[in-house]
């Protein structure tokens, strides 16, 4: 097992990575306790292989359990309301702890409500999902998705601690498991070269090896930790975290938030159009996105509009689902770009054109 500290002074907290973290989740968690009670939110999937163990990993401590739906639809005002009335209905103490098992979705929804209920609970993540491990359960952003956007309500609300069980990882379905490895890739891509050239050579051996996907996790939540604890509120450096999602929050958002784009296949396609517009706009080589789009094809990722199933709207309407991204500052929308492989960076130097240009070029 690793441990990676989270260095936020007074809110510092460690992600635990390793196997069987969940089946000793009692020993992590009790130095947070003062009184036995932990409030567990999760979702049916996720109770039905994981909320036993967990329980028995807690030992005496009491689990009350809320189960959700799975699903991008349940990060949403309904779900987040239900959340609270439950939490509320157990009678909290400043003393408990809401614990989220589960993916991206349960940690984000979870958490939102722990910042809510008293003005602050504290919150345990065990995430289960590649996407939710290296990315979402780390920095402390919640919230949930509304008609106007993702995640466009919520707060930061850092986690007391993070149990990264990596064997959870073994009961995902490809699918999903191939959508968390695109924000892995994205890690990469944004700001560390070498790591990016470790998963061309290692990242399809992940999903069978034990120890890669251990490192794979590690080296991400590494790289995120620092990041977070540079720039917490994403004054500066945090917006790097967004590459690919300027263009994948869109996606999602034209296709319902639904199973027809799954987020870490919207970073996916975002990270190769970012790619495409950082080589349109002259700031790296051609032989960059190329790069990109071979790994994500080995990867079994979608890189283009085209590989998104069904109707998508035009690039114009596209473009007005990016206007309501939460990175637009003094009207203008500013995108993650790269001037190569880990080399990338924040601007609002992007003509409209060029962006619909390359939207355009991937249907």
């Amino acid at each position: 097992m690793s441990v990676v500290r989270v260095d936020l002074g007074a809110r510092s907290y460690d992600v635990h990575v390793g196997l069987g973290l969940i089946d000793a989740a009692g020993a992590h968690v009790a130095p947070l306790l003062r009184r036995g009670r932990v409030l567990v939110v999760t979702e049916t999937t996720v109770a039905d292989l994981w909320l036993d163990r967990l329980r028995t990993g807690l030992g005496d401590v009491g689990a009350p359990a809320l189960v959700l739906e799975p699903g991008e639809g349940t990060k949403s005002w309904e779900g987040l309301r239900r959340t609270v009335e439950w939490i509320l209905d157990q009678r909290p103490e400043r003393a408990d702890v809401v614990l989220a098992l589960g993916g991206g979705v349960i940690g984000d929804l979870a958490g939102a409500a722990a910042a809510l209920v008293l003005r602050g609970l504290r919150f345990v993540q065990v995430p289960t999902s590649l996407l939710a491990q290296v990315d979402s359960s780390v920095g402390g952003k919640t919230g949930i998705n509304t008609r106007h956007g993702k995640n466009l309500v919520g707060a930061f609300h850092q986690p007391s601690l993070v149990l990264c069980d990596t064997g959870a990882l073994e009961t995902l379905a490809p699918r999903d498991f191939r959508a968390g490895y695109g924000e892995v890739a994205k890690y990469g891509l944004l700001g560390d070269a070498d790591f990016f050239a470790w998963l061309e050579t290692n990242g399809s051996g992940l999903a069978a090896d034990p120890a890669l996907r251990a490192e794979a996790v590690r080296r991400s939540v590494r790289m995120k930790a620092d990041i977070v604890a540079r720039d917490e509120m994403e004054a500066g450096d945090r917006a790097l975290l967004n590459l690919g999602h300027t263009f994948g929050h869109a996606l999602e958002a034209a296709t319902g938030y639904s199973d027809r784009l799954l987020h870490g296949e919207g970073v996916a396609v975002g990270c190769a159009l970012a790619f495409d517009l950082s080589a349109r706009l002259g700031l790296c080589s051609q032989e960059e996105p190329s790069r990109v789009r071979a790994h994500l094809d080995a990867m079994g990722l979608p890189r283009d509009l085209r590989d998104v199933p069904g109707e998508l709207p035009g690039a114009g309407a596209l473009v007005e689902l990016m206007a309501q991204d939460k990175k637009v500052l003094d009207g203008r929308l500013r995108f993650v770009l790269a001037r190569g492989i880990g080399e990338a960076f924040v601007t609002a130097e992007v003509p409209r054109e060029a962006v619909e240009a390359v939207l355009d070029a991937s249907r």
